[in-house]
């Protein structure tokens, strides 16, 4: 099992499976992977993707995990790359 991103299409390719991405998913999961098996806050996560100071951002970046995840987790209800940590926030899980 292997995610690989594209920077130029904004794309990543999920376990032999091409999935187009939003700048804002492209961001997110860049971010994720780039720090594997470290947990952010949806503070940092909006931060770092949308290179602003988060307001209210919770419900915003739990939307956009779960576009990811139905987009690179063969089944999103039981993720295997992306956690999400109840109170705490999420992170990418390096296989």
């Amino acid at each position: 099992m292997s995610i690989r991103l594209d920077d130029k299409t904004m794309s990543v390719n999920a376990n032999g499976r091409l999935e187009h991405l939003t700048p804002h998913e492209y961001g997110i999961l860049a971010y994720l992977m780039s720090h594997p098996n470290r947990t952010f806050t949806a503070e940092e996560i909006y931060r770092n993707a949308w290179k602003e100071e988060p307001f209210e951002c919770k419900p915003i970046i739990s939307v956009h995990i779960r576009h990811i995840r139905e987009k690179i987790e063969a089944n999103p209800s039981q993720p295997l790359y992306l956690d999400s940590f109840w109170g705490k926030g999420y992170r990418y899980n390096e296989h």
